[in-house]
């Protein structure tokens, strides 16, 4: 059968542009409807400052929902990266020790829910929702729910290093969130291991067949979630220069609208890295830039959310991938192709 094509289906094939046009209609619209703010550098260094933990997070939950499961325990992790690192420079001065503990910290989480989703065959939802609530009660319970000051951190390398600032200007963090979105992007579609993820999220038993081994996959790739979010705690710990017991907490829903918005199928099977990128900046410049603009407080989210429905829309228009998403969503969960004689790449698949 012919394959079905959009009429904007090469610009389609420019991953992350549908989010990028949105983004940059965003700013045009700000700068005209708040030109003190928006035509200032100022509000861009702090989109650079504050968005990269969101963005690191978005970059993990990428390989996570690609692969076709859910991981909500990341905001913990953050609470706990962020009070392993502090807790380490408080009491031993040692703020590299700290920064690997925390990262390791980071790891054993992530392993955890890899053997609960992979080995005990624990649903990811349920599994991750559970350990959010552990960590997060166990970094309370050891904090004593108390927040911890690390001003004197400001003076070290590792400050500079992580958080410093470009020629007195510009965020060092925002070059870190860069450059794990481009090797991210290079693991999810130049690697096997970015492979295995993709076919494992399109479908189990064909990734098998492939000799993919699913278990290993599986634990690997929320390890390594673990560790990129632990990596987003010591990048927002080191920012505000203290720790307090409920940090993360809130970023689990922005997180994922940027995910989503950036054309990560839901459905498992297809990430965009790039879209995450630009979602991440969406979703991270909204709610200063509708304040700016004078708007009252209560259209604030009514605005969000039109503006995360036009990014979906022109995703789906651009790159042609509503009918791919539903397709993939349809196999995923045994319903009939919205597309029949058909695969989510257009062609007829066999046994279809």
């Amino acid at each position: 059968m012919k394959k079905r094509t959009s009429r904007f289906e090469f610009l389609g094939r420019l991953e992350g542009l549908p989010i990028a046009i949105v983004l940059l209609l965003l700013y045009v619209v700000f700068i005209f409807t708040a030109p003190t703010v928006f035509t200032k550098y100022r509000i861009y260094m702090s989109f650079f400052q504050t968005v990269p933990p969101m963005l690191v997070l978005a970059v993990g939950l990428t390989f996570i929902i690609t692969a076709g499961e859910m991981d909500l325990s990341f905001p913990a992790v953050v609470a706990l990266s962020g009070f392993v690192f502090t807790w380490v420079f408080k009491t031993f001065n040692a703020p590299w020790i700290g920064f690997f503990l925390a990262l390791a910290s980071g790891a054993l989480v992530g392993y955890v829910n890899g053997i609960l989703v992979a080995r005990l065959r624990v649903p990811s939802i349920m599994a991750t929702l559970a350990t959010q609530f552990f960590w997060y009660g166990v970094t309370i319970l050891i904090a004593g729910g108390l927040q911890i000051d690390i001003q004197s951190v400001t003076t070290l390398p590792i400050h500079t290093i992580f958080v410093g600032r470009l020629f007195k200007v510009f965020p060092v963090q925002a070059l870190w969130s860069l450059g794990l979105v481009a090797f991210s992007w290079f693991i999810l579609n130049r690697h096997k291991f970015g492979e295995a993820i993709m076919f494992i999220g399109d479908n189990v038993e064909v990734a098998r067949v492939m000799g993919i081994n699913v278990e290993r996959t599986r634990i690997k790739l929320f390890t390594m979630h673990g560790i990129i979010a632990a990596f987003a705690g010591l990048l927002l710990t080191l920012e505000i220069n203290v720790f307090f017991p409920t940090q993360g907490q809130g970023m689990l829903l922005p997180v994922m609208a940027a995910v989503f918005i950036g054309g990560t199928s839901i459905a498992g099977g297809l990430g965009a890295m790039v879209g995450t990128f630009f979602g991440s900046y969406i979703i991270g410049s909204l709610e200063a830039g509708v304040v700016a603009t004078g708007i009252g407080g209560y259209w604030v989210q009514l605005v969000e959310g039109l503006v995360m429905a036009a990014s979906v829309i022109l995703n789906a228009i651009i790159g042609g991938g509503g009918v791919s998403m539903l397709s993939r969503a349809a196999r995923k969960w045994g319903l009939p192709s919205p597309s029949p004689g058909e695969n989510s790449d257009g062609h007829e698949g066999i046994g279809d």
